[in-house]
């Protein structure tokens, strides 16, 4: 009789056993791949393409713009030199805005997420390890962070950032607004991963391989370490999984509101506030990056939900 092709394998093993199983979760993580592999290699489909973003192609060739600096082709200007069309008003290329824009906003998040899930993970463990007053201090932190209205904070603190940082007479540099998104993103954003990591703490800590530990006279830190992490990586990385995506929203949707990447970087956000300033008269540059962006969102969502059922296959709904 031949043995189950579980035998004998590790539980990472499992995990990738179950996970290569869902024809979902490996279809979104192609897509998210892809992605990725857009973000990183965007100056060399720059170089492919023979565009850049910030080139004013419209204004500087003529036939291209209209006298009210729209697209004279139909369906936004798309042609074979330019695959998606061109930006009304500044003529720029909407592929390579697109592109450079998906770099702009993933390098971000991704940034944004590894300092947020590293902040969550030393909270959330050391309150519930510590247990007492530590605890219950961080608990009511937890808690206060998580009643803010971080859009309307974030809205109204970026003024003072720049107000702080840049006279008025200077334009706000780029990597300031950069480092202040991802600052703001992440005081908003480690607070449920803490909240998560807490409570499984608190459950574990009384458990009997973690008093065992205690009476060997392991320290603190090799209790941590040892005993309470390595339980820990399941919740991680799904939480890390489903962090991403919301970033990348939050970041696209601050840009949308004003507070976001400023011109002339591309950014997905921004390219939503010009499309819908010309959406009645040119429907088609709003098109690529809302489709780009669902797609995107929704591919990150499944592969977490797949990440989550191959790590714990009881979960699975």
């Amino acid at each position: 009789m031949k043995p189950p092709e579980t035998v004998g394998r590790s539980p990472g093993q499992l995990m990738w056993l179950r996970f290569r199983r869902d024809r979902t979760g490996i279809a979104s993580a192609v897509v998210v791949i892809f992605f990725l592999l857009v973000a990183i290699f965007a100056p060399v489909i720059s170089w492919l393409y023979g565009k850049d973003p910030y080139a004013l192609y419209g204004q500087d060739t003529p036939g291209l713009l209209n006298d009210y600096g729209y697209p004279i082709l139909p369906s936004g200007g798309i042609s074979s030199d330019f695959w998606f069309g061109i930006e009304p008003g500044l003529g720029r290329d909407v592929f390579m805005q697109l592109v450079y824009g998906i770099r702009t906003s993933l390098l971000i998040a991704v940034i944004a997420t590894v300092i947020t899930t590293a902040i969550g993970v030393v909270i959330g463990i050391v309150a519930g390890y510590a247990g007492g007053k530590t605890d219950y201090l961080v608990g009511r932190l937890i808690d206060t962070v998580l009643s803010f209205p971080s859009v309307l904070f974030i809205i109204a603190f970026m003024p003072v950032i720049e107000n702080i940082f840049v006279s008025p007479e200077e334009e706000t540099p780029v990597w300031l607004r950069a480092v202040t998104l991802v600052v703001m993103l992440t005081l908003f954003g480690w607070a449920g991963l803490a909240r998560l990591l807490r409570g499984q703490v608190l459950s574990m800590r009384e458990r009997e391989f973690v008093e065992a530990a205690r009476v060997t006279g392991a320290s603190p830190a090799r209790i941590v370490f040892k005993e309470l992490l390595p339980n820990l990586w399941t919740p991680i990385l799904i939480q890390s999984t489903l962090l991403l995506p919301a970033l990348v929203t939050s970041e696209a949707a601050l840009s949308f509101l004003g507070v976001g990447m400023i011109e002339p970087i591309p950014d997905w956000g921004r390219m939503f506030r010009r499309g819908t300033e010309i959406y009645q008269n040119d429907i088609t540059y709003l098109i690529f990056p809302g489709v780009a962006l669902l797609i995107f969102v929704v591919a990150f969502n499944l592969l977490g939900d797949s990440v989550r059922d191959a790590f714990d296959p009881k979960l699975k709904r």
